[in-house]
């Protein structure tokens, strides 16, 4: 059972900084995409950055200059460095892994930005 693993939200002071990890867990051969997306409360899941198995990246307006995406070595990890956040930052952040035919999703890593 493949299945992505989210971990690194928690509450942050606006102006503060989070790193987010997501691990891939079981049996898998190749992973292409790989991306964050997250879900404010009343709102929909949107798209915050997204990294080919190539490095090419892209991200959301909202947060462009603030956050980098990246991926490890083995490929099957990403990463989401998050800096200067905001308020309107918060919300649950989630994993989402593309492979040959398939899409994953994490169960989702809470974060709040508050003071």
């Amino acid at each position: 059972q493949v299945q992505p693993m989210e971990s690194g939200g928690g509450l942050v002071q606006p102006g503060g900084s989070l790193r987010l990890s997501c691990a891939v867990s079981g049996t898998i051969f190749w992973i292409n995409d790989m991306a964050w997306y997250r879900q404010a409360p009343g709102k929909e899941r949107e798209l915050v950055a997204a990294i080919a198995r190539g490095g090419t990246t892209n991200y959301a307006d909202s947060v462009e200059g603030r956050f980098t995406i990246s991926r490890g070595n083995a490929k099957t990890t990403v990463y989401l460095q998050m800096n200067s956040l905001k308020p309107e930052d918060t919300a649950v952040y989630y994993c989402k892994v593309d492979t040959s035919g398939m899409t994953y999703w994490g169960k989702g890593t809470l974060v709040t930005v508050s003071s």
